[in-house]
């Protein structure tokens, strides 16, 4: 028989939704219980504008995106402290899912732990699932967490 893996260390990517508090509640619960600690990650895109001469993206716009998304992120690690468990946050630029794959292999992270809307049909090919895509990419297990029923 097969040892049960020990769980060190759990990844909670985030999008300061309430589906993504749930997965964060579940993870920092599990983590109290196995001993392990918890890398918050939020992964965000610049918004392109387009205009005739080419997408705008100015400076100023890079930076306020960038120090939103640090701000959300610093704010959820604080109040998501507690003894037992250590909890950093990680803040990374690019496609959702592809950064949450990239930040679960550099934090060596022994288990994803995501939201997910649980959306059906249509509103589920047009908006895509990046839980889905994080399950079947993962190299780690992934354990998705509902969020509350009138999301979904």
């Amino acid at each position: 028989m097969p040892a049960t893996p020990l769980i060190q260390r759990i990844l909670v990517p985030h999008d300061f939704g309430e589906t993504a508090e749930h997965a964060l509640h579940y993870a920092l619960e599990l983590a109290e219980k196995v001993g392990a600690s918890v890398t918050v990650m939020h992964a965000y895109e610049y918004p392109v504008l387009n205009y005739p001469e080419g997408p705008a993206i100015t400076a100023e716009l890079v930076r306020q995106v960038h120090d939103a998304a640090s701000a959300a992120l610093e704010g959820i690690v604080v109040r998501s402290k507690r003894p037992a468990v250590s909890v950093t946050g990680v803040l990374r630029q690019g496609s959702t899912w592809s950064e949450i794959l990239a930040a679960a292999g550099e934090a060596k992270a022994d288990l994803i732990v995501i939201g997910t809307h649980g959306r059906r049909g249509l509103s589920r090919a047009l908006l895509g699932s990046v839980a889905e895509k994080v399950v079947r990419a993962s190299p780690c297990p992934v354990l998705t967490v509902h969020g509350p029923a009138g999301e979904r």
